[in-house]
């Protein structure tokens, strides 16, 4: 529901609607795995034991990390709902969609852990990605519609979400939604297409190449541990009965020089031991040639140790 509110073109309150409809998502589901897991007590308040507890106490139960990203994720968006009556405006779907697009993920992702449940057997995935309508945030236009009050709201907001989200760099935390162009000689459909201009050429339909900006945060999001955990959770949904290790990483690693490919590994090279972040298009790939192959790690291990037993070109043979 918090997800077909939200991609209502028409609806107004999509921020309201997203924030307060996903929270009684978590909600039950994180009830539903504590009363499996304690008993049906455990979810009722000991000196009341006709009310249940609440979405914050259910996160503190389940997610005892509180530097967790899902878990200050989830915060955020609780505290947006809890004050959404009075400040939210059409303005703050730029501020919190990245927040709402990663709280989505979190949910399937938790739904598959905790009980066991595929959300593709119930919605199609690409379904769980958030459409944004809104402009960016435009300081004269938001002082001009709304009150100091709101303005002020708008801006803390938008300030601490951004602070949070640099503290977490994680897709837990947030997803930055975005378009990415690249230069192709295919004229495919559905695809725009431009041509460069010439220096001092200044005609409709032409680009320019300014700079090409990089954000590793963003394009390779994922450290080894991390992408690990999304790749089981990929084997998972797709029933892949097997678990992808750090040592299946490492064999694939080297196997397909993953180092060595910019679109798979992006080294930052800023202290003395250099720290390496991986893509999406890496999970993608190790999941393709995993469906493709389930005995692909073996395959590899074995080829590795073919090449380790052949003898190095122009060695002496030791017998003679």
């Amino acid at each position: 529901m918090a997800v077909e509110v939200y991609n209502k073109p028409t609806i107004k309150y999509r921020v309201e609607g997203y924030a307060f409809f996903v929270c009684n998502a978590w909600e039950l589901m994180l009830k539903a795995k504590l009363v499996r897991d304690s008993g049906e007590q455990s979810i009722y308040y000991k000196e009341n034991e006709a009310r249940t507890i609440s979405l914050e106490n259910c996160i503190k139960m389940v997610f005892t990390n509180e530097k967790d990203p899902l878990r200050k994720n989830l915060d955020k968006i609780i505290e947006l709902r809890n004050t959404s009556t009075h400040y939210v405006t059409q303005e703050y779907e730029m501020v919190y969609v990245p927040l709402f697009q990663a709280c989505a993920y979190n949910y399937a992702e938790k739904l598959l852990t905790f009980h066991d449940i595929d959300i593709s057997d119930v919605i199609p995935v690409h379904f769980i990605n958030l459409a944004i309508a809104s402009s960016p945030i435009m300081d004269d236009a938001i002082k001009a519609k709304y009150s100091q009050n709101v303005y002020n709201r708008l801006v803390k907001a938008q300030a601490a979400i951004s602070e949070l989200a640099h503290e977490a760099s994680s897709d837990r935390f947030a997803i930055v939604i975005q378009q990415d162009l690249r230069l192709t000689k295919k004229n495919e459909g559905g695809v725009p297409v431009f041509r460069l201009a010439k220096t001092g050429e200044e005609t409709d339909g032409t680009c320019t190449i300014i700079k090409e900006v990089q954000n590793p945060n963003n394009t390779h999001p994922y450290n080894v541990k991390r992408l690990i955990e999304v790749v089981n959770a990929g084997l998972k949904r797709a029933n892949l009965h097997m678990k992808f290790t750090s040592g299946n990483f490492t064999e694939f690693n080297k196997y397909f020089d993953f180092k060595g490919n910019s679109d798979f590994c992006f080294t930052n090279n800023i202290n003395a031991n250099p720290v390496f972040s991986y893509s999406q298009k890496t999970v993608d790939f190790i999941l393709f040639e995993i469906a493709k192959n389930p005995g692909i790690c073996d395959e590899i291990r074995r080829k590795k140790k073919e090449k380790e037993k052949k003898p190095t070109p122009g060695a002496k043979d030791s017998r003679s």
